[in-house]
C-alpha cells in the first residue's frame, strides 16, 4: 500500500463513479432528486452509500437540500450531495417539483452511459425541461458510489452539501475541460465511452475532495483535516501503509515525533475516537473487502491484517461488524448475486 492515506481509503471503500444524464432547463424548470438510498438498486447495485453530483455547463441555477436554503451555481461551479440527501435543482429559488419528474427507473439498463431517461413518455439521454423561458442551463450529473460499513470515515467528514466554485477553478483547468469533453463524450457514444465517463467522474471526485481539504480553516477537524495535521497524518499514514503491524501507542507515537499521550489527544481531537480504536476499525474494512472479494481462508484474511488466529480475528471482527466473517461473507456474496440480476422495475 501506498503513504497515499485518501488514495488508500478509496480503494478500501469501492469508490466507483459514473455520468448518467445531463439537464438541458429553460426557465423555469424543477428537478427533484429523492434520498439516494431510495434509488441505489437501480443506478448502482450493491453499493452502501451513493453520493449525486452536478456539474454547471452553461448558464446558472439553484441547488437545494430539501427544507435548507437553496445555493446559487453560476456557470463552471460544481456542487455534491455528499450525506445522500434528497434535494432540488431549479432555475429559481424555492421551486418544488416531483421526484418522478426525472424518472430513476433504470430498467432495462442501456448499452452505454448515459443513462436514457423517461421523460413524459418519451426516452432521452437528456433530461429536457423547458419552461418555456428565456434563461437556460445545461447541467452534468452524476453519481459516485462507495462503501458506508463497516468502516468509512470519510462519510462523517463531508457536508451535507458541496459547493466548489468554478471561479477558483479557473477556464483552463482540467475540471472546466472536463464537464465539456463529458458532454461530448456523453453526444458522441464512443467505443469505451462509458469507461471514460466513469474514470473522469472518479477523478472529478478527488479533485474536489483535494480542494476541499485546501479550503478547510486551521480550526476544523475530522478525518480530512486530520490528514493534513503532521502529526496525526503521519500516523494514518502508518496505520493505513503497514495494518498488519503490531501497534502500541509508544511506537506509534515515536514513529509521529509525538509523545504517546500527546498523539492520544491530538488524534482524538481530529478524528474523534483513538488510534488503536481506529486500526481496529480500519482493519476490518480491509477484511471485508478480501472477504468479499477474494477466496482467501478466514485465518489468512485474520494473519494479513494483523491478528495471531482465526478466533481473535472472528472475535472482532463480530465486535466491530456485528456478524462473524464466515456469515458476513455469505451475505454480501448473496447481495452481489441478487444485484446482477435483470431489475424488474420500469415505467
Amino acid at each position: 500500500m501506498s503513504q497515499d492515506t485518501l488514495s488508500d481509503l478509496l480503494r478500501a471503500v469501492r469508490f466507483r463513479g459514473a455520468i448518467f444524464y445531463n439537464i438541458d432547463g429553460a426557465s423555469p424548470w424543477v428537478a427533484e432528486a429523492p434520498p439516494a438510498k431510495d434509488i441505489i438498486p437501480a443506478i448502482m447495485p450493491g453499493a452502501d452509500h451513493m453520493i449525486e453530483f452536478h456539474a454547471i455547463v452553461k448558464g446558472s441555477c439553484w441547488a437545494a437540500v430539501v427544507g435548507e436554503p437553496p445555493t446559487r451555481l453560476e456557470e463552471g461551479d460544481l456542487v455534491l450531495f455528499p450525506q445522500g440527501d434528497p434535494h432540488v435543482m431549479s432555475s429559481a429559488p424555492g421551486l418544488r417539483g416531483q421526484a418522478t419528474d426525472i424518472a430513476f427507473f433504470f430498467s432495462p439498463r442501456p448499452p452505454q452511459l448515459p443513462y436514457a431517461l423517461s421523460m413524459q413518455g418519451e426516452t432521452l439521454t437528456t433530461a429536457r425541461l423547458d419552461g418555456g423561458g428565456r434563461d437556460r442551463a445545461k447541467i452534468v450529473c452524476g453519481f459516485l458510489g462507495l462503501d458506508a460499513k463497516p468502516f468509512n470515515p470519510l462519510l462523517s467528514a463531508l457536508p451535507r452539501v458541496l459547493k466548489i466554485p468554478g471561479s477558483t477553478l479557473g477556464s483552463d483547468s482540467w475540471v472546466s475541460m472536463f464537464m465539456k469533453s463529458v458532454v461530448a463524450e456523453s453526444n458522441q457514444r464512443r467505443p469505451g465511452g462509458e469507461a471514460v465517463l466513469e474514470r473522469m467522474s472518479e477523478m472529478l471526485f478527488v479533485e474536489v475532495l483535494r480542494r476541499y481539504i485546501d479550503s478547510l480553516p486551521p480550526e476544523e477537524t475530522g478525518w480530512l483535516a486530520g490528514t493534513r495535521d503532521p502529526a496525526v497524518g503521519r500516523a494514518l499514514s502508518l496505520l493505513h501503509e503497514r495494518p498488519a503491524e503490531p501497534w502500541t501507542m509508544e511506537r506509534l507515537g515515536e514513529a509521529a515525533g509525538l509523545s504517546r499521550s500527546s498523539l492520544h489527544e491530538r488524534f482524538v481531537h481530529f478524528i474523534g475516537q483513538p488510534p488503536m480504536q481506529y486500526l481496529t476499525q480500519w482493519r476490518m474494512q480491509l477484511a471485508a473487502g478480501m472477504l468479499r472479494d477474494t477466496n482467501a481462508k478466514i485465518v489468512e484474511i485474520a494473519l494479513e491484517v494483523g491478528y495471531e488466529s482465526e478466533a481473535a480475528f472472528s472475535r472482532a471482527f463480530k465486535r466491530v461488524v456485528g456478524v462473524a466473517p464466515g456469515s458476513w461473507r455469505r451475505g454480501k456474496r448473496q447481495d452481489g448475486a441478487e444485484a446482477k440480476r435483470p431489475s424488474s422495475r420500469g415505467r
